[in-house]
């Protein structure tokens, strides 16, 4: 258990983000390793497959974005729906919360690509512009230390921004299929954390990332959570909708949460 304090609470509510240094416990920062190799491999053999080098924002050995897949893992929903998420959630959307995203981002070693300034939200309105979700949380969850040379993030928080109550309009980058939704001087403010570090921010929040300039990935485990189901136009959930809190208990029932019930692959998009 860890204690989020109020002045943590505070600046999240007010500028979208909390940084919670060193919070996951090693034997579980070492299941969340092996399982980012497990996935990296996987995914390399499916772009082989197909004999591509990108797809969607992935392009092979260079950044790697794979999307809900945990109901392939015997390991992962343990992380996902722990007693340390639970709190991370509750503090963040609230007592009533769902998954609604899950995916490994991988910046490989010296060719690691920038990832462009974009909301996490914005993704979801480009698919759905109709969209009048309320802000979700982002889970940056480091397996490894994060710096300017390995491609951290920069946010920008909302007094600087604008976004606190606003998804921007985004357009898409040429080659990298980025969705940009900021292109002004302020160059945001880089997060420099240890690995086991959780950064949790809101899906309004403007972000990016730089170039992995190291000899070593940049790895990080990210689920998200929202206080409620975010929807399609035709009413299904645009992602996941799995139950994770309910009057601020944890309810998540793995026996009912397989593989064989939903599918591995959820229809979410990022």
């Amino acid at each position: 258990m860890i204690r989020i304090t109020q002045a943590q609470r505070d600046l999240y509510q007010a500028e979208g983000h909390m940084v919670l240094p060193a919070v996951i416990p090693p034997a579980m920062l070492e299941m969340l390793r092996e399982e980012c190799s497990y996935y990296l491999g996987y995914y390399d053999s499916i772009m082989d497959a197909k004999g591509v080098q990108t797809e969607g924002l992935s392009h092979r050995g260079k950044r790697y974005f794979i999307n809900n897949r945990y109901r392939m893992s015997s390991r992962l929903w343990r992380f996902i729906f722990s007693d340390l998420m639970a709190q991370v959630a509750g503090a963040t959307v609230g007592p009533a919360a769902q998954l609604f995203h899950e995916q490994w981002v991988v910046k490989g070693a010296e060719q690691g690509m920038k990832f462009s300034w974009h909301q996490d939200s914005g993704y979801v309105k480009w698919y759905d512009p109709t969209t009048r979700h309320r802000p979700y949380v982002t889970c940056w969850c480091m397996l490894d230390a994060v710096n300017e040379e390995n491609g951290t993030v920069y946010i920008l928080p909302h007094s600087r921004a604008g976004t606190k109550d606003r998804i921007m309009d985004h357009h898409k980058e040429d080659g990298t299929n980025d969705l940009i939704g900021y292109s002004g001087p302020d160059p945001g403010d880089p997060l420099i954390v240890p690995a086991g570090s959780i950064v949790a921010f809101d899906s309004y929040l403007l972000h990016r990332s730089g170039p992995n300039k190291t000899d070593r990935m940049r790895r990080i485990y990210l689920p998200q959570y929202s206080g409620a189901p975010i929807r399609r136009p035709d009413g299904k959930p645009w992602a996941m909708a799995t139950p994770f809190l309910k009057g601020g208990k944890n309810v998540y029932d793995h026996a009912g949460d397989s593989a064989e019930k939903f599918g591995p692959f959820p229809a979410g998009k990022k």
